[in-house]
C-alpha cells in the first residue's frame, strides 16, 4: 500500500482534491512479527532526529523489509539489528550515530536497578500503540476515513482502485 500511495496517488492528490484529503501515516507494530517493533522504533528515531526524512526512510525500509523479517534477524542481537536500521536511516540523510544512540539497548541495569530500561524511543512507541488502540487500529494496513476505520480498503488496493474509491468518497 505504501508504494501504491507513494507512486500512484499522493503525487496528484493536492491537485485533484485541493485541501480535501490529508494522509497521515501512523506506524502500527505487529506483535506477531517481533522485529517489526525494532523497525518501528527506527522510524520513531527518524521522526525524532529528522521528521522531514520519515517518508523517505519509510520508503527505504519498505524496499529493504525482507532483510528484517524473522528469519533474517534471528541470529543477530537486537543491537546488531538496530545498527543495520541506523545505517538505513543514514541513506536518507539521518545521522547514523544519533539514530543508533536512540535505539541502542544498554547491557547494564539502569541507575535504579531496573532491567527493562528500554531505549531512547520507548516512550514514543508507547504513545503510538496507545493512539492506534484508541483509533481502533489493530492490524496493518488500516485506513481511516473521517476518523472511521474503512474496511473496504485492503493492502492489495491498486492505484486505479484507490483513485476510484477517492472519486466516490471525497466530496
Amino acid at each position: 500500500m505504501f508504494t501504491t500511495l507513494s507512486t500512484s496517488i499522493l503525487p496528484s492528490l493536492s491537485e485533484k482534491f485541493p485541501r480535501k484529503v490529508q494522509f497521515i501515516f501512523r506506524q502500527q507494530i505487529q506483535p506477531w512479527h517481533p522485529s517489526s517493533t525494532l523497525c518501528h522504533e527506527a522510524g520513531a528515531a527518524v521522526l525524532r532526529l529528522a521528521p522531514h526524512r520519515f517518508w523517505d526512510f519509510s520508503r527505504v525500509l519498505f524496499d529493504h523489509q525482507k532483510e528484517f523479517f524473522d528469519v533474517n534477524v534471528v541470529k543477530e542481537t537486537r543491537n546488531e539489528t538496530y545498527k543495520r536500521l541506523a545505517k538505513l536511516a543514514s541513506e536518507v540523510g539521518v545521522d547514523e550515530a544519533k539514530a543508533y544512540g536512540l535505539l541502542e539497548i544498554a547491557d547494564k541495569p539502569g541507575e535504579d536497578g531496573s532491567l527493562n530500561t528500554g531505549n531512547g524511543v520507548t516512550n514514543d512507541v508507547k504513545v503510538m500503540v496507545k493512539v492506534n488502540r484508541l483509533m481502533g487500529v489493530h492490524v496493518t494496513p488500516t485506513v481511516l476515513f473521517n476518523g472511521v476505520v474503512e474496511n473496504s480498503i485492503s493492502s492489495s488496493f491498486t492505484g486505479v482502485e484507490w483513485q476510484a474509491w477517492l472519486d466516490e468518497n471525497v466530496k
